[in-house]
């Protein structure tokens, strides 16, 4: 059972089909670009169907689709729709995309992955639900809603580009966006959602912004989380959830059938600074007795018990070369090739294009930086220890295609080997996007078992063998303040 995925691009617009085999689904995406008005000046966007943000895809286990974020793309890296593997769609020509969604539940996005596309649109939501053989472990909800939030400029994705080849940073949004409308706090305004009074309700939340974190709360209500990036979470209670890639407002109407008047404009205070973002990301944990895609609960994989084969240390800078800001890990900042990696591997060409391993496992005390194709090899399913230190003033966002990973610690400072001792080895979340705060580290762990994964930086002010572990769970440590 699989659904494949046809792109026809033509005068720089296309159309996408998805063709019904076995009779799954039938979705035709005409692609195009409309006049839209998201904070009141007119922008050319990136429509689906006439319509932004895109239309929803809702699949279950085991079904097939077109490139997605998050979407692990088992045995196959051919799809992933990122510079590195596929060559961009020319104009006048189609590409179909087939592979399979497999062993996977939760809620992603899809959106657009070169030249800051996704500030012009053509992004939407997607949901893998879990076979109807598979209990989820919280009730079955009246209604689940998408709720695509994220920051937003007036200029094009062309200027956006500009400022950063011409050594400026993105500079501050000009609003906010929840499923690409704006609000302003005690305006009338048509509401996004309806709900019956008694009754419970699931939004799927994403941050579809460039650079702003936003802090999703709903008034007069707590939210219990069940799921996020593809696990169950423990449903701990919540007022408020940072969801990442400053902090900035934006509002919308969710209403009740028997609601009378208008909401209250008096919205509680905001969260203020990161410390409290981290304490909050601490306090997800994997639920261990919830099962994912498989019957099987999700600690049935102890992934605390495997020996860490290979120890990586990325340090991220920003710097100016040529007039242009440019980003690195351990002073080796990338460029993509004229040919994508992949298809050079595929022709044994890739001696005439990259050299791997052009940075160390640990960063060295250099200050010279080198821009090239920045490719690590890896050995088949070593299980890895990698670790981003983030010394700007940023929270830096990090995303690895076709790959979800452990995120076992967070805290501020530099990392040394006696962290370890303070590693969540047993119920961390297995997700595949990271934040990493300001002038702090975080540790994930991995097996790399299927394909190239790329390790991105969300655009943002940015744009050997170590011993076995003991499997144990230790306390989450002191509260963090800012420093």
């Amino acid at each position: 059972m699989y659904i494949q995925g046809i792109v026809h691009v033509l005068n720089g617009v296309g159309t996408l089909y998805f063709h019904k085999f076995h009779g799954v689904y039938v979705f035709t995406w005409n692609v195009t670009y409309g006049t839209i008005s998201p904070l009141g000046f007119a922008q050319q966007l990136i429509l689906i169907n006439g319509e932004f943000p895109g239309l929803d895809i809702n699949s279950t286990t085991n079904n097939m689709f077109s490139s997605m974020s998050g979407i692990q793309q088992r045995k196959n890296s051919w799809e992933d729709g990122v510079p590195g593997t596929n060559c961009p769609i020319a104009l006048g020509t189609n590409f179909t995309y087939k592979f399979q969604v497999k062993d996977q539940i939760g809620n992603y996005v899809y959106y657009p992955s070169m030249g800051m596309h996704r500030e012009t649109g053509a992004f939407g939501g997607l949901r893998i639900h879990s076979r109807v053989l598979i209990p989820v472990h919280y009730d079955e909800p009246a209604n689940d809603y998408t709720v695509l939030i994220g920051d937003w400029y007036t200029k094009s994705h062309k200027e956006l580009w500009g400022f950063l080849d011409s050594g400026r940073p993105l500079g501050r949004p000009d609003g906010v966006l929840i499923n690409g409308k704006s609000g302003k706090v005690g305006a009338k305004q048509e509401p996004l959602f309806t709900m019956e009074p008694g009754k419970k309700y699931k939004y799927m939340v994403c941050n579809v912004g460039l650079k702003a974190s936003l802090n999703f709360r709903i008034q007069g209500h707590t939210m219990k989380l069940v799921e996020m990036e593809g696990s169950h979470t423990v449903q701990n209670v919540y007022d408020s959830l940072d969801v990442h890639i400053e902090v900035q407002t934006g509002t919308a109407i969710i209403s009740y059938t028997n609601s009378k008047g208008e909401a209250s404009p008096e919205l509680p205070p905001a969260p203020v600074g990161w410390a409290w973002s981290l304490n909050q990301f601490r306090t997800f944990r994997w639920n261990l007795t919830a099962s994912a895609a498989r019957p099987n609960p999700q600690v049935s994989y102890h992934y605390g018990a495997i020996n860490i084969t290979r120890t990586i240390r990325l340090v991220n800078n920003v710097s100016r070369a040529n007039g242009k800001l440019r980003y690195d890990f351990n002073d080796v900042s990338h460029t993509d090739p004229t040919t994508p990696l992949k298809l050079t591997e595929y022709f044994n060409v890739e001696n005439k294009v990259f050299k791997y391993n052009m940075i160390k496992d640990e960063p060295e005390n250099t200050t010279d930086l080198s821009e090239q194709p920045n490719v690590l090899n890896m050995t088949f399913r070593n299980f890895v220890e990698l670790i981003f230190e983030n010394h700007e003033k940023n929270i830096q966002s990090y995303h690895i295609d076709g790959y979800s990973f452990f995120a076992v610690a967070v805290e501020p400072g530099t990392w040394s080997p006696e962290k370890r001792m303070d590693y969540k080895l047993l119920d961390a979340v297995s997700r595949h996007i990271i934040h990493v705060f300001p002038k702090s580290w975080e540790t994930i762990l991995l097996t790399y078992v299927r394909q190239r994964g790329h390790v991105e930086y969300q655009v943002g002010e940015m744009g050997e063998d170590v011993g076995s572990t003991a499997l144990r769970q230790r306390s989450i440590p002191r509260k963090i303040t800012e420093g």
